[in-house]
């Protein structure tokens, strides 16, 4: 269970960059202007407002999905496969000749990456015991690092490697953001390989929650 929560840790992890550090250096190669970059920045707002829709994602059930896969594993799997379309329409975006619509595909990439994070969020806490928590949250923050440095730094280099390789500059920011898109395989399989968290009662998490409080201020 910790090794899935590794995994959705990268998943998690992987989007922040492209629709934020990634998507400007992008943007400033692409000779864009300084205040549409900074007009775009506001694509990363989703984030800070997750919680308005959070409380959606926590009570409603996916149709057919949910009957198969459970409630938290039908949303991860949604909300992964349209951030997978969205880095993918993103990618086939020109920066120079339409960037409002790279504003809208960043966007689209910041709200699917928000509403991932909700569910892996409520996934990783109803998945692992109580002894599990640490450990889960401790490689769930490294993966998460990880992926940032590989949409971030990463997803650069390779622009850099297959630009110094004759490819266009335009063609090789295209190649790094589909390759980005394609690691949320990694977040797919995780989702489908998982196990349902079981429903708690009421007192059960209150007896977990009583329990962590203790160990805090101990």
């Amino acid at each position: 269970r910790v090794l899935i929560v590794l995994l959705l840790g990268f998943a998690s992890g992987v989007p922040l960059a492209l629709s934020s550090s990634t998507l400007a250096i992008w943007l400033a190669d692409s000779k864009v202007d300084l205040a549409t970059i900074g007009l775009l920045s506001l694509a990363g707002l989703p984030y800070t407002f997750k919680f308005f829709w959070a409380p959606l994602v926590d009570a409603l059930r996916i149709p057919v999905l949910s009957k198969l896969l459970g409630r938290r594993r039908a949303w991860l799997v949604v909300s992964q496969l349209l951030l997978m379309a969205a880095i993918f329409w993103l990618a086939s975006l020109d920066p120079m000749t339409a960037p409002l619509a790279v504003g809208l595909g960043a966007l689209m990439v910041a709200f699917a990456s928000a509403t991932q994070d909700i569910v892996i969020d409520a996934f990783r806490i109803e998945s692992l015991d109580q002894d599990e928590q640490a450990a889960g949250m401790a490689s769930y923050v490294a993966a998460y690092r990880v992926a940032l440095l590989v949409s971030g730094a990463g997803a650069i280099a390779f622009t850099s490697w297959l630009e110094a390789r004759g490819i266009g500059k335009a063609e090789a920011w295209r190649l790094a953001y589909v390759g980005c898109a394609a690691l949320g395989i990694l977040g797919l399989a995780a989702a489908l390989f998982a196990t349902e968290p079981r429903l708690q009662s009421t007192s059960a998490r209150d007896v977990q929650s009583d329990a962590a409080e203790e160990t805090i201020f101990r």
